[in-house]
């Protein structure tokens, strides 16, 4: 019988652009066919039907069960250590070679042959190496250009399975031949990458479609390689001492992970959510899944007809600019990362396009990972810590995201994170890469009592391969610069308690105020695409009005009198030299102008105003009837009675001082 999987996408319902039909979220069918013809439909709740059919799919081969792998392995000695002398032997044979070859004279990074052969060896060590090979192709600061051009064949020009293995595996999961799936299908696959092969189809209903298959025997070769690696990392972890980090948590969580990769339902489902979360944003394209042609090995999901971002000429000889779409890319991260917490941890060339509309396609939905709000606020914090060369700030976030434990003395890791992030050139922080950050990190947790929480190294594996797509266009491309617009949006509207909190810690030190750093995140917020100055605004007013913002509310108070007070000095020392210089009138005294600290006050105040003037959504006609309704509200009234009643107080205290000293 033919089961087909229809889950109804758990996106909104909508028109779908795509095929001018309804796609709605209520309900999930499976059609059933049985031999004798007649269908029947089992209706189930739509964000179940995906988990649902994990968990019924969920034997124990398809969940990395890292327990249960030792028992099978526990009696199978002479298995394992068959596998370890068949990864050692090829490799220290491709290492004594380029040793050999450096001897000889020989400059191996040039050696396409070398390269030829690392891949290669990458190729026959199986997916869990291939891995390893496909993070090394985005990273042009570490690979020399030919092993690059080499490693990047590992994306999805690996060799191919047979068509007879693929078109079982289909009849398999979907119950039917190929031709009564399909129809059509490309006669070789298309692309093969480490977990599976693409074979370009066409749906009977007219829509082309990507078909991806699983490869044979994947399970049980992934299974002994992280076995085997994890018993090195326990063994490293207990017997290395300076090794604090969670080694055998790291790897256990890079085992979920691709378990879950083997999994196309999963991926599937992974797919669909990722559309919901950030299908949204400008110029991000996510392909539909066709579940009634999916199942655990198999699936079927959109055709897409776009180019490698790594292909820049192709790119630009279809008028798309390349760097345009790693700004997207960026921001869609960024939003990954520090806004729903679910991100895509393996953006490698093969999985990001340029669609032939200029837009930027995500594939490959099977390696996804979650960040709780927790660590999304502490890397917030982090990255707005490091920007300003707040490194106390930043030795606290490090404890926070469970690098530090709480017992642990901060003062000596504060001086060592200025060193870390100290340029002699003086430039912006922001202009450093994630990989010199993430180097000079790695020197500095061997050295003071760092540990990596298991959640770190895919967040890592995630923007350090995006930096390297974004570094392979251009390289003078600055994530942490593109990045910060983004954070200091987040950091002025997020009514989040731990981002108001750190707002707060930001903006004052000692009790005052610090009108530059107020300056610096406006300026940068505003090149935020999604950031509005009439959204600032009504929050703002919503926060200082509030019990959560009295402290800023007090401390904004006090500023502003402080610049009232100095615009008035200034004012009044103008109208004294007038009448002393010009009118002639002596006896008058010259009041003094307002000291240098006030006056840089008022410097700060003049280009905040500017900056507001200039932030995308600020209209004088719509502020003017804004203000207007603002005068009637009762928070604004309390803080404009605040700060006359403040104003007043403070000139009677000066009026009285002079009258007592005259």
């Amino acid at each position: 019988m033919i089961v087909k999987t229809l889950p109804p996408s758990s996106r909104p319902i909508q028109e779908d652009s795509r095929n001018g039909t309804n796609r709605r979220g209520e309900l999930d069918v499976i059609d059933i066919v049985p031999e004798d013809g007649k269908s029947s439909l089992v209706v189930r709740s739509p964000r179940l039907l995906a988990a649902q059919k994990v968990r019924t799919a969920a034997q124990p081969e398809t969940l990395y069960d890292p327990v249960g792998i030792a028992a099978h392995y526990q009696n199978k000695k002479v298995q394992v250590l068959r596998r370890i002398f068949a990864v050692l032997g090829p490799t220290l044979s491709f290492v004594f070679g380029l040793w050999s070859d450096s001897k000889r004279g020989i400059v191996v990074k040039n050696d396409r042959r070398r390269a030829t052969q690392l891949r290669v060896l990458l190729t026959q060590l199986g997916p869990a190496y291939i891995k390893i090979g496909q993070a090394l192709s985005t990273r042009p600061d570490l690979v020399p250009p030919v092993y690059l051009e080499e490693l990047t064949k590992l994306q999805d020009q690996l060799p191919p399975f047979p068509n007879e293995i693929a078109y079982q595996f289909i009849k398999e999961e979907l119950g039917a031949l190929p031709e009564e799936v399909y129809a059509e299908l490309s006669a070789q696959p298309i692309a093969a990458a480490s977990l599976g092969q693409v074979y370009k189809g066409k749906l009977k209903t007219g829509e082309e479609v990507a078909v991806k298959v699983q490869r044979p025997d994947l399970r049980e070769g992934i299974t002994i390689d992280l076995y085997i690696l994890r018993n090195l990392a326990a063994w490293v972890q207990k017997k290395v001492k300076r090794v604090r980090s969670d080694l055998v948590g790291i790897l256990d969580e890079l085992g979920d992970r691709i378990f879950e990769e083997m999994d196309y339902i999963h991926e599937g489902a992974n797919a669909e959510r990722f559309f919901e979360l950030y299908g949204h944003i400008e110029d991000i394209y996510v392909p539909k899944i066709y579940w009634e042609y999916t199942n655990r090995r198999v699936l079927t999901m959109e055709w897409i007809n776009g180019t490698k971002l790594t292909q820049t000429e192709e790119i630009s000889a279809q008028g798309i600019d390349a760097r345009y779409l790693i700004e997207v890319g960026v921001q869609c991260s960024l939003r990954q990362l520090l806004e729903h917490g679910f991100f895509h941890a393996d953006p490698h060339p093969g999985n990001l396009l340029a669609t032939t509309d200029g837009k930027l396609a995500y594939l490959d939905f099977g390696m996804m990972s979650e960040i709780k709000p927790p660590q999304r606020y502490g890397l917030i914090e982090a990255i707005v810590h490091v920007v300003n060369r707040d490194f106390e700030g930043l030795a606290k976030d490090y404890v926070k995201l469970d690098f530090l434990s709480p017992e642990t003395d901060l003062t000596p890791i504060i001086p060592a994170f200025a060193r870390v992030f100290a340029d002699a050139e003086g430039a912006s922080v922001a202009d450093l890469n994630i990989k010199s950050i993430t180097d000079e990190l790695s020197a500095l947790m061997y050295e003071y009592p760092f540990r990596v929480p298991p959640y770190y190294a895919l967040i890592i594996r995630s923007l350090v391969t995006l930096e390297g797509i974004a570094i392979y266009i251009d390289p003078s491309f600055k994530v942490l610069s593109e990045a910060y617009p983004y954070v200091s949006k987040r950091l002025l509207t997020d009514p989040a308690p731990q981002l108001r909190a750190s707002l707060q810690d930001l903006l004052f030190k000692d009790g005052r105020f610090r009108w530059n750093r107020l300056e610096n995140l406006l300026k940068n917020a505003r090149n935020s695409q999604d950031y509005d100055f009439n959204l600032v605004l009504n929050q703002g007013i919503e926060f200082l009005s509030s019990e959560r913002g009295a402290f800023i509310r007090d401390k904004l108070v006090d500023e502003s009198v402080n610049g009232l007070d100095a615009l008035g000095k200034n004012v009044l020392h103008n109208f004294t030299s007038l009448l002393r210089e010009r009118v002639g009138l002596t006896a008058v005294n010259k009041t003094p102008a307002a000291t240098v600290e006030q006056q840089q006050t008022l410097e700060h105040i003049k280009r905040i105003l500017g900056i507001l003037r200039e932030t995308r959504g600020f209209d004088p006609v719509q502020l003017t009837s804004q203000i207007a309704q603002l005068l009637v509200n009762s928070d604004v009234q309390r803080l404009g009675q605040q700060v006359v009643n403040r104003f007043t107080q403070k000139a009677i205290a000066r009026l009285i001082r002079q009258l007592l000293a005259s």
